[in-house]
């Protein structure tokens, strides 16, 4: 029998104890729980964001085939779903109006390595989920760029006792899981080892994937104090369109998407996640982590659908497309913190280094022609080729104070120092920018009762201008787009004034979260002629901080003790998301290659920022048949929305209804766990997506046939096994 784990339990256990004293008599040690390394340190009482953390029982207990479907049960969270088990998080409508393959504006980092994939999506293996922290409001005090509404922390599993599973899981459109993963605890160190595989066919056409994961984590016990940990994740994943369809008739005719292609398909994506991780504790209060890390991304996928062959004959053949995009990135980076508890202060002291390096490389995959009528471009012609490094130098800090018996102050700072090389081959060019950008958080919280605890803050977050948004027109080679190396960075201001504590209901307390927050954007970084309007000659591209939005609203969660016969889990969110600053767009009408081709000039400003319902409610209700047997009805609901930056186009609101049922069974030294999972349970029409802006089909006419929908599958049905041994 292996010894039991020293490391960390002091520091955990201080945590643990102010966590616990909610009398307002006395405050006990003030414990730092904030964190970009790990997540061993969940949120205490003296949190002064909004938080919400998910165990990785919850999601494996779930049997999901994308994390949406739990982080649902978050209020603030909306997702996008791209395919398979990729999708964009968006918090309290923050880049809700973006689209294409932009950031989020969230930061996701992943055993504290920041995940970012060029598809502007995150891809998480749902099958090594310890716990996910998610932190509401500016979030770049500790995150850095692009934390404009807060941050994702996931923490992968690992060994804990000696186990082995296997798992299959099967359902609608040939979706297929195969698990095997094995852990083990020893005296001196805990592993855990996981292979997996998931596939689909999909619901869509060309929307088939398949995702490989293979992951493996080491924890050694150098003494009773210290301990480094070892992780590894490589995936392979294959995935093509996410199937959307082209204006409202289609979408009810067609809402597979057999007709038409989209611009970018058939991804082929390689990433490799290395990660050390080295923590020490020194006494009963004080702490240090270190991370090094490195996170590579390889992504090919072909874009630009074939019109005319090389002769100027139609192409017709829905898998022709002219080119081969190639890129690859490596983020390497290193991770410092310090913090120590007390009674009278606690802080916590970090750096963070980051080296990433940015490859892109397009080529000609076939010859053609754009036009019936020369000239003819040939296949392996290089049309681009260039890289971009990118360094941080970050130091943070947080401090926290008792004022009081009962209240405590928080202070958080942090100093970002970026700079940006870039070096395109192809045209001989050097391009270089430096950023310099501090962001803070001040919060307090006050013990109201043995049972009630209130929190105010205020939050900072930024992103910093991209190359491409800094030096447009040169990168381009197009008269028609200017430069802007004058861009300041993004800002985010976030206010949170809530409460947290526990409800005495129907014999059991229910654990509750009400916050109210207000989100300012300013310095917005926006095209002068809208986001994705066509340059001319008469009015031409250029980036500029001329936008800005408000988020603001009410977050409310609650919920009853699983282990009773009866539980629910319920999340709300009221959100008023609109544009503060939107003057300059211009909605294109015709065919940018034709004369006839217009912009009609808008002042969007005071517009509700698209794809934000201002409703949004997910209830999980669980009857607990047996000890062993449970059964769950979820109900997901939203309220209309626009699908366009104009508000010309509304999309209906949904109510979508999804059932579970879970048994465990013991046989000898085997558990067999079977579920049974039906989401929307009523076979709702509804859509997953809906986007809009200009006119999609060149008519000159902007109504509902311009919209590009992707069509929700309807019901679908997932059941499998699992045994432990």
């Amino acid at each position: 029998m292996s010894k039991p784990r020293r490391i960390s339990h002091s520091i955990l256990l201080s945590t643990l104890i102010a966590g616990s004293c909610f009398a307002t008599e006395d405050l006990g040690i003030i414990g730092i729980d904030s964190t970009t390394i790990d997540d061993r340190f969940h949120p205490t009482r003296t949190e002064v964001s909004t938080t919400a953390t998910i165990d990785g029982q919850k999601v494996d207990e779930a049997h999901i085939e994308n994390l949406q479907q739990v982080l649902q049960s978050i209020p603030g969270i909306t997702t996008e779903i791209k395919s398979g088990d990729s999708l964009k998080i968006h918090i309290r409508g923050v880049e809700n109006q973006r689209y294409m393959g932009e950031k989020p504006g969230v930061a996701v980092v992943i055993d504290g390595v920041p995940v970012f994939e060029r598809t502007g999506s995150v891809n998480i293996d749902l099958d090594n989920i310890a716990s996910i922290k998610v932190i509401k409001g500016g979030a770049s005090y500790l995150f850095g760029d692009d934390a404009l509404a807060g941050a994702v922390i996931i923490t992968t599993k690992k060994g804990a006792v000696n186990k082995s599973m296997l798992a299959s899981e099967f359902g609608s459109f040939g979706y297929q899981k195969l698990l095997a993963e094995t852990s083990f605890s020893k005296e001196s160190f805990n592993g855990r080892l996981q292979v997996s595989e998931r596939k689909s066919d999909g619901y869509w056409e060309d929307s088939e994937y398949l995702s490989r994961y293979a992951n493996g984590k080491l924890q050694y016990y150098i003494d009773d104090t210290s301990d480094i940990t070892f992780g590894v994740e490589a995936s392979h994943r294959e995935k093509d369109s996410h199937g959307t369809v082209e204006g409202m008739t289609q979408a009810l005719t067609d809402p597979t998407s057999v007709e038409g292609r989209d611009y970018s398909r058939m991804y082929d994506v390689d990433l490799l996640k290395l990660f050390l991780t080295y923590g020490k504790d020194f006494g009963d209060n004080s702490n240090l982590l270190v991370n090094i890390y490195q996170y590579g991304d390889d992504t090919k996928f072909v874009s630009a659908p074939q019109k005319y062959s090389s002769t100027g004959i139609v192409v017709t053949d829905p898998d022709a497309y002219t080119t081969l995009n190639d890129y690859h990135q490596v983020q390497r980076g290193l991770k410092s913190e310090y913090r120590s508890n007390g009674e009278t202060l606690a802080y916590m002291i970090g750096a963070d280094i980051r080296n990433n390096v940015y490859e892109n490389k397009t080529s000609y995959l076939v010859d053609f022609r754009t036009r019936p009528t020369p000239p003819t471009y040939l296949a392996g012609t290089v049309t681009g080729d260039n890289e971009t490094i990118e360094e941080v130098y970050a130091p943070y800090l947080e401090v926290k104070v008792p004022l009081s018996d009962a209240s405590t102050l928080t202070l958080n700072g942090r100093y970002d120092n970026i700079r940006l090389d870039y070096d395109d081959t192809l045209h001989a060019l050097t391009l270089q920018k430096d950023f310099n950008v501090y962001s803070h958080r001040i919060g307090l919280t006050h013990t109201l009762s043995n049972s009630a605890t209130l929190f105010v803050s205020r939050s900072t977050g930024f992103r910093a201008p991209s190359i491409d948004q800094l030096f447009n027109g040169t990168i381009t080679l197009d008269s028609k787009v200017l430069n802007n190396p004058d861009l300041k960075p993004e800002q985010a201001v976030n206010y949170d004034l809530g409460i947290r504590g526990t409800l005495p209901a129907f014999d059991q307390a229910l654990t509750y979260e009400a916050t109210l927050f207000w989100l300012d954007r300013k310095d917005y970084i926006m095209s002068s002629i809208g986001q994705y309007t066509a340059a001319t000659t008469t009015n031409p591209q250029k980036y500029e901080n001329i936008g800005g939005m408000r988020s603001r609203g009410l977050e409310l969660s609650l919920q009853s003790n699983p282990k009773q016969t009866f539980s629910f889990d319920l999340a709300y969110t009221y959100l008023d998301a609109y544009f503060t600053q939107y003057d300059n767009f211009y909605l294109g009408l015709g065919s940018p290659y034709l004369p006839t081709y217009t912009q009609v000039h808008y002042d969007l400003t005071g517009n509700t920022v698209p794809r934000t319902s201002r409703h949004s409610l997910n209830f999980t209700g669980n009857y607990n048949i047996t000890p062993f047997s449970v059964l769950s009805c979820e109900l997901t609901a939203k309220s209309s929305y626009y699908a366009d930056e104009l508000n010309q186009l509304k999309m209906p609101g949904y109510e979508v209804v999804n059932l579970l049922a879970r048994h465990s069974e013991k046989w000898g030294g085997y558990t067999f766990d079977f579920f049974a999972r039906i989401d929307n349970v009523f076979d709702k029409f509804y859509f997953n997506t809906a986007r809009s802006s200009g006119d999609r089909d060149y008519n000159k006419i902007y109504n509902q046939e311009d919209l590009s929908l992707t069509v929700n599958p309807g019901r679908v049905y997932t059941a499998g096994l699992s045994i432990k041994f």
